[in-house]
């Protein structure tokens, strides 16, 4: 985990994993996100991406993901300063703003991107100027290596194009670059959650992070809670993942610490504590610091500003975020690290049967996350967990809108509700992630490039 904490957690959380423990085996992400590594192509900012004259959208609904980046490109649009070529397995908020959408099924990214070179109004309109890529994790249920194939196959057809990365998560660019990431040869989170769940990791460390609500493949997270013999938890509030942990600290929340976080964009920004944390909880930096102590190691640092200049010391690409210049700086400070770019990886699908839907699942900007089901005002938003057909794929199976379905994948079977849904792509099946209702990760096997499912009426 660390998407919850500020650069200075991330920071003093991997000083003690690789530092002081020695662990090459750490992760920033839940299995749930893309690969850290489209942090090393040129990196493009937000306003660069609203002003380009192409963005080329492989990435989730921005509208439910990232609103405030789907209000400036559809601002962008409207006002005709870009023209958007979507890539899209369920169409999107910003498809009626689209110059071009470009339907595509799981696993096959690389060949829709490919197919472009064909068209020659594509050719032309990216030959018209800047061009922005906008990558992200479309759909739980497909390997997210996935999404570096499409920006390598993107970036072959326009080589001078920049990158924004789209991750949902608060704070994850800024726990990536202050090092909370596997070291040589550590373990991915695929990884880890496997090792765990074979007996082959003596201690668990949950780093603001729930695995039984964000893992996409739920089984996994089980056997792997189950698995390891000794869990350490820091959270903010309890969850089903930590209520079992064998030691669980109490951490301060987003407006009960100060520090500084990053951006999609790479920029560094300040935020202050305006809130006094309850109880004994303390910000992630402090438990993390004395931890290194109890374990013999001096970090060096007893203030948010200590960290923040070791940040600037220490940390690739941040020499400019010191103390100072971040406090004089009106709209924060751009800094990028020394990652290098994610590579395409031959992918092999298995032949999917003719009578198999391609599963596509996604996240709703409200859902069963910890902070939105503890907030009153917010946990009736949710949606719940159905499965959306094309209108002609419900015809199809022998069903009607609205009527309960079968759905079975090579892991397990599931009774959802069917919905007609025009923007689904014919052939594939999508489902809205941690849901009120049936849990679609217990169809998913993390292992596997894509998911097929069988879906059947009663």
């Amino acid at each position: 985990g660390g998407a919850r904490g500020t650069n200075e957690d991330a920071y003093a959380w991997a000083r003690l994993a690789h530092d002081v423990i020695g662990t090459p085996h750490v992760y920033p992400q839940m299995g749930d996100g893309a690969q850290i590594n489209l942090l090393g192509f040129d990196r493009a900012t937000i306003d660069e991406a609203a002003n380009a004259s192409t963005i080329i959208l492989m990435a989730p609904d921005l509208k439910e993901e990232l609103p405030v980046l789907y209000l400036r490109l559809r601002d962008a649009a409207q006002k005709r300063r870009s023209r958007i070529i979507e890539f899209v397995q369920k169409r999107s908020g910003l498809t009626p703003n689209a110059w071009r959408t470009i339907e595509y099924h799981a696993g096959g990214i690389t060949d829709a991107v490919a197919a472009c070179s064909a068209d020659p109004d594509i050719v032309r309109q990216l030959a018209t100027g800047d061009v922005v890529i906008i990558a992200g994790r479309a759909n739980l249920a497909e390997h997210p290596l996935e999404v570096g194939n499409g920006v390598v196959a993107a970036l072959q057809l326009v080589p001078g194009a920049k990158v924004l990365p789209a991750w949902r998560r608060g704070n994850i660019v800024g726990a990536i670059e202050m090092g909370l990431r596997q070291g040589e040869e550590g373990l991915s989170v695929l990884g880890i959650a496997k090792a765990a769940a074979s007996g082959n990791i003596e201690c668990l460390v949950l780093l603001g992070c729930d695995p039984l609500a964000d893992f996409p493949d739920t089984d996994l997270a089980r056997r792997m809670m189950a698995g390891a013999p000794r869990i350490i938890a820091i959270d903010t509030f309890l969850t089903k993942s930590n209520a079992s942990a064998d030691v669980l600290l109490a951490a301060a929340a987003y407006g009960e610490k100060s520090g500084t976080t990053t951006n999609i964009e790479g920029r560094v920004t300040t935020l202050s504590a305006r809130v006094t944390p309850r109880g004994t909880s303390r910000p992630d930096w402090m438990i993390a610091t004395e931890l290194a102590e109890l374990l013999g190691v001096d970090l060096g640092v007893s203030s948010v500003d200590d960290l923040t200049e070791a940040i600037a010391a220490n940390v690739a690409g941040f020499g400019e975020a010191t103390v100072a210049a971040l406090h004089s700086a009106r709209d924060g400070i751009v800094c990028h690290g020394t990652l290098p770019p994610a590579t395409a990886r031959v992918a092999t699908i298995d032949e999917r049967n003719s009578y198999d839907y391609r599963l596509v699942v996604s996240r709703k900007l409200y859902d069963n996350a910890v902070g939105t089901a503890k907030s009153p005002s917010l946990a009736h938003l949710t949606t719940g967990s159905e499965l959306h057909l094309h209108p002609l794929d419900i015809e199809r199976v022998g069903s009607t809108d609205g009527a309960d379905v079968k759905v079975t994948s090579k892991r397990a079977s599931m009774v959802f509700t069917v919905v007609a849904d025009d923007s689904v792509v014919r052939g594939s099946a999508w489902v809205p992630f941690n849901q009120p209702g049936p849990s679609i990760g217990e169809l998913i096997d993390s292992a596997e490039v894509v998911t097929d499912v069988r879906v059947e009426s009663f």
